[in-house]
Formats: structure tokens, C-alpha cells, sequence
């Protein structure tokens, strides 16, 4: 064909495919293009938007685009039909959803890697100023609120994502009934509208991740009663979660793991928080003050309520911490489901290992690992026992721990 000819050709070929729209969902045959990562307002979604803005993804060759979701439950229905290929997502979600309590079960959401620890926090409404930071307190003064005809609901962001297993390991450890039959109510409220439904009285307490809990002290409408690394130390959070076609694309989805952990590393510099939070703080993205937004990312945590400030260090919020943070364990994962048992969720025991197994890529995160020479931790399937209980939870015998919880 002469170049005349050729060019003839091409230009006829252009014309004819003007009218074509090339689809944006998902295709097996080639990669991904651009891909849709989608986030809620909250600051540990840091990682995700800073691999954007240090533009680690184009240095992978990737085209992402970040989007903003508005509750839990739309960025699931976005994953689970591919109009996003990945998202920031609360680590129980995935779990929730296939046993089918937060969502149709069966469906399946993959986790690649965990994006944080940490950082998450339980805000009292000033009806409970007396509590305090004393969990001994707390059932007494809901007793008296509710003698009192006075509303004692309690919120959180996701049935059997973490901000619920939090509030109800809490509730359980005041000796308050978190079982979902019990009279405790609580109630499903996306995370950047917490404050705004505590000012207007919708509920007495909230769990929720920072600002959240930080802006609540800011507008004096709550005080900071207990953090989550409090509940459980440096407890799985947000992991990067992913629609169950787009994980087939190994190559990508190990780029796009490794511009997030450069991007967990750089947060976790202290230096870097300031610009950090000056990012993320922004309307497009957490919309919310950085100065909140930094003071607890950096672990300095004004409480409120006359408690003073308290200073989490190695226990504040962290995105990488030497590849500890980012490994997604299996029995993490198990201890979520033994919770919806424990709590009411499930009625019977799920297949603990097997849904573990099947929804945490974790041969995929340690090839990025070994590749980005990150070291893979050997506690996995250990025992172990959180904060707020003397029960120790082996995670090879979810039953014998819900014998004595």
C-alpha cells in the first residue's frame, strides 16, 4: 500500500469509528486505561489521593482517576459492578458483603493489600460529658439518659465494617447488649455527615475515622472518648479493594499496589504530613480543616470535653510501618466474621479460612513485596488478643473464643 494510499485508508477507518465510544468498563482482552479508584471523605484515604498528587501512578505508567464516593454502600454497588475498578474501602467490607450483611451474598470484592492501621475513634455526645474517657462510666449514664426519655441511639458507617466492629467491641466491653437483637439502637450514617446528625441530636455517640471524630471537637458538638488503636492495636483499617475482573490483570493491579505503597511510605515520614493534610483537606477530596486533619495524623489528639490533649506515637495513624501495616492477613480477616457471629450477624459459622482465602490476594502482595523488597511478616495465623478483652483469639479456633467472649 503507498503512503497516498495508506493515508486514504486511515483517514476513511477514522471516520467511520468518529461516531464510536469506546467503552470504560472492563475488558479482559487489554488493560485497564483509565482506571476509577473510588474513595470516601475520610483522612485514610491519604495514600490513594497522594499516589495521585505525587503522581507515583503516572510513574507507573498508569491513568487513575480518584473519585469521590458518598457512602459505604454506593462505592460497594461501584465496585461490585466495575464502574469503579478499585477503591479505599473499610477492611470488613468485603467479608460483610459475601456473608451477605452488607450486601447480596456470594458477591465478591478482592482485597489486594491493607492501606492502614489505626486512626479510627469513638465520639460522645456532650450529654455524656461525665464519662469521660472511662468506659466503666458509660452504661450507668445511658441507663440515666434513657430513664430520662432522652435518645441513647448510637451511629456507624457500615453494617460489619470496621467503624461497627469498633462501636460494638466498645458498647460489649461497658456491658452494654451490641448484639443486633438487642435494644441497643444503631443506626447506618456515611461518614462525613456524623457531625452534622450529632448536632441535630440524630444520635448520642458515633464511630467514625478522622476528621470526623476531630471535627467533632472543633465544633464542640462531642468529645474523642476512645480511639480504635485503643480497641485493638494497630487493627487492619481501609484496605485497597478491588472489582473481581479487574484483579485478573496481575501486571496493573501490581503497579497500582506499588505506587500506593510509595505513596504509604512517603505519609508515614512525619515531615510530610503538613502537605499531606493540606492536600487531602481539601474540598475535592476530605473537604475538611488540614489543621484537624494533621494534628491527628501527626497523633497529637485534642479530646475535648476538658480531657486535654493525648499524644499517640508509634500507635497513631500509619500507612506502611515497614510493610507491617499493608500485609492483608487471613486471620484478621477471620476475626471479622467471628465478630458477626458474636454479634448476631450470622447465625451459624461461615467458612472462616475459605472466604478468607478466597477474597485477600495475599500470593499477589507478597510477589510486590519480594519485588519492592518490602518484608512479608510471619505473624499471620497467629493468636492474638485486642485491647478491650482478656480472651485470646486463635484464629485456627474462632469457636472456642466465642465460647468465652
Amino acid at each position: 500500500m503507498s503512503n497516498l494510499n495508506r493515508r486514504q485508508f486511515l483517514e476513511k477507518a477514522a471516520a467511520a469509528s468518529a461516531v464510536f465510544i469506546a467503552p470504560t468498563i472492563f475488558s479482559r482482552a487489554s488493560a485497564q486505561k483509565t482506571i476509577r479508584l473510588g474513595f470516601i471523605a475520610l483522612t485514610d484515604c491519604a495514600s490513594v489521593v497522594m499516589a495521585k498528587e505525587l503522581e507515583l501512578y503516572k510513574k507507573y505508567g498508569l491513568t487513575v482517576e480518584v473519585v469521590k464516593q458518598a457512602s459505604w454502600a454506593a462505592l460497594r454497588d461501584g465496585v461490585l459492578n466495575g464502574d469503579l475498578q478499585g477503591a479505599h474501602c473499610l477492611f470488613g467490607m468485603p467479608f460483610s458483603v459475601y456473608t451477605g450483611i452488607g450486601g447480596q451474598a456470594g458477591k465478591e470484592m478482592k482485597i489486594a493489600m491493607i492501606l492502614n492501621n489505626n486512626g479510627q475513634a469513638i465520639t460522645l455526645g456532650k450529654a455524656l460529658t461525665g464519662v469521660g474517657r472511662d468506659i466503666k462510666k458509660l452504661k450507668p449514664a445511658l441507663e440515666k439518659l434513657a430513664a430520662e426519655g432522652k435518645d441513647t441511639t448510637f451511629a456507624m458507617t457500615f453494617p460489619g465494617g470496621t467503624h461497627d466492629m469498633w462501636l460494638r467491641n466498645y458498647l460489649s466491653a461497658a456491658g452494654i447488649d451490641a448484639s443486633v437483637s438487642g435494644k441497643q439502637r444503631i443506626i447506618t450514617i456515611p461518614p462525613p455527615q456524623m457531625v452534622a446528625n450529632m448536632k441535630v441530636g440524630n444520635m448520642i455517640g458515633y464511630s467514625v475515622g478522622e476528621p470526623w471524630n476531630g471535627v467533632g471537637v472543633a465544633q464542640d458538638v462531642g468529645f474523642t472518648t476512645i480511639t480504635s488503636q485503643e480497641v485493638w492495636k494497630h487493627h487492619p483499617e481501609k484496605a485497597l479493594v478491588l472489582n473481581k475482573d479487574f484483579a485478573e490483570q496481575d501486571d496493573t493491579v501490581k503497579k497500582l499496589m506499588k505506587a500506593i505503597l510509595e505513596a504509604g511510605q512517603w505519609l508515614d515520614n512525619i515531615p510530610n504530613i503538613r502537605k499531606a493534610a493540606a492536600t487531602i483537606g481539601q474540598a475535592q477530596y476530605v473537604n475538611a480543616s488540614p489543621d484537624v486533619i494533621g494534628a491527628r495524623l501527626e497523633g497529637r489528639y485534642d479530646m475535648g470535653a476538658g480531657l486535654g490533649t493525648k499524644q499517640f506515637l508509634e500507635d497513631r495513624m500509619q500507612f506502611f510501618r515497614g510493610g507491617k501495616t499493608s500485609y492483608p492477613r487471613l486471620s484478621h480477616a477471620i476475626w471479622f466474621m467471628a465478630q458477626y457471629q458474636r454479634f448476631g450477624y450470622l447465625k451459624t459459622a461461615p467458612d472462616y479460612k475459605a472466604i478468607a482465602s478466597r477474597l485477600i490476594m495475599q500470593d499477589l502482595y507478597e510477589d510486590v513485596a519480594k519485588e519492592m523488597s518490602i518484608a512479608i511478616p510471619t505473624d499471620d495465623m497467629k493468636p492474638f488478643t485486642t485491647a478491650l478483652e482478656d480472651t485470646k483469639f486463635d484464629p485456627n479456633n474462632p469457636a472456642a473464643y466465642l465460647k468465652n467472649v
